[in-house]
Order: C-alpha cells, then structure tokens, then sequence
C-alpha cells in the first residue's frame, strides 16, 4: 500500500466555514491520506478539529497527528516584521503550512527550523482471498 499525500491549495478552503474546513481536512484523512493544506487554521478551528476528531475515534479511525509549519519572525528586522504583518493582515492565514495525517500513519511530526521529519508507520493491509466454493454433486 502506498502513502498518498494530498496538497490543498488555501484557495479551495478559503470560502469554506470553520466546519467546513474541518470536514473537509477529515474526510481525506481519514481515507489514509496525508494532507498538506496551504496555510493554516485559525486557533479556534484548530480546537474544534481536535475535538471533532477526538468524539469520531473508533476501531477503524484512530486520530489524527497534526503540525503548524509556519514562517519564523523572531530574527527579523523590525521592517521585515512590519511587511511581514502587513502581508497577513491582506491575506489572511495563507502563510506556513498545516500538515493533518491519520495517526494510524504518521507516528510523529518533528519539525525544527529546517526541515519536517515525517515519521510513518508500516500500514498493513488484509488480503482478501478469494473464497473456494464448494460444488454439490448430487
């Protein structure tokens, strides 16, 4: 079974409601995929994704990893930090990256500075076999 990574574009969430952003960053996690939505959610949709998550937990849907990538500010120059800003203010949470992937897949997100370490686990999937029917003679 592959691993399948899902880019979404801020644009395709941007006129969605909070629910509908959450429903939406759900529903392909929990087809097995790893998303990698194009800015970030509010603080607020952030919580009420967690609890969604946590109240759909059962046998087949065991939660979600979740990390927020987003630009550093601290080192900046104060005008850098002020043109920072001003870009946010004009388009919203487009800026960093939110990565969502069912936790019976990512095992753990690291992210430091440079780079994200996405650690996965080996998904095992049960073969189905055909069934031998047996013939009646008689």
């Amino acid at each position: 079974m592959g691993l399948t990574l899902q880019f979404i574009p801020y644009l395709e969430i941007e006129g969605l409601s909070s629910i509908g952003r959450i429903r939406k960053l759900l529903n392909a996690v929990k087809e097995n995929k790893i998303v990698l939505l194009e800015g970030r959610l509010r603080k607020e949709e952030e919580t009420e994704l967690i609890k969604t998550t946590m109240e759909e937990i059962n046998s087949e849907f065991k939660g979600i990893e979740l990390a927020v990538i987003y630009p550093e500010s601290q080192n900046m120059a104060f005008f850098r930090k002020a043109k920072q800003h001003f870009i946010n203010m004009l388009l919203g949470d487009r800026q960093g990256l939110t990565i969502v992937g069912p936790a019976s897949v990512v095992k753990e997100i690291k992210k430091d500075p440079n780079k994200i370490q996405l650690f996965t686990t080996d998904v095992k999937v049960k073969a189905k076999r055909p069934s031998k029917k047996k013939k009646n003679k008689g």
